[in-house]
C-alpha cells in the first residue's frame, strides 16, 4: 500500500486525505496515517468484522484514521454498476449514499467503526 486508492493533495503534494477500500494490514494503515493528514478505510466484504476485531486496539492510537463498513449485500449491488464506460449519479444525505445508473440503484448506509467525527 504505497499509494491509496484515492487521495487528495495539497499544493505541496502533501497528501491530505488517503482513501483506502478493502482489508490493508496493520502496518500499512499506520504507515498511511503517519503520511496523511486524514485517512479513511472502507471494508466491504462477509469477514470484514473478523478482519477488524483483532485490528481495532492495534490501530487505536491513529487519531487520523476512519473506518468505515459498507454491507456485503451494498457492495454486491455496486459491482452491477461498474462497466467500461461508466455514467453514475450520486446523492449524499445525512450519511446515506445513492448512487445509480439508467438500470441500477445502490444505497449505502456506512457504518462508523472508528473516527466517524473526522470522516
Amino acid at each position: 500500500m504505497d499509494e491509496a486508492d484515492l487521495w487528495q493533495k495539497d499544493l505541496t503534494g502533501a497528501i491530505e486525505h488517503w482513501i483506502e477500500v478493502g482489508q490493508p494490514e496493520e502496518k500499512a494503515i499506520l504507515k498511511a496515517c503517519g503520511w496523511a493528514d486524514r485517512v479513511s478505510i472502507y471494508v466491504y466484504s462477509h469477514s470484514a468484522s473478523l478482519w477488524w476485531k483483532p485490528l481495532a486496539a492495534k490501530v487505536a492510537r491513529a487519531r487520523n484514521l476512519a473506518m468505515w463498513s459498507i454491507a456485503a449485500e451494498a457492495s454486491q449491488t455496486l459491482a452491477k454498476l461498474a462497466a467500461r464506460n461508466m455514467a453514475l449519479r450520486c446523492t449524499i444525505q445525512e450519511r446515506q449514499v445513492w448512487i445509480s445508473n439508467t438500470k441500477y440503484t445502490a444505497q449505502i448506509e456506512p457504518v462508523a467503526w472508528k473516527g466517524a467525527e473526522t470522516a
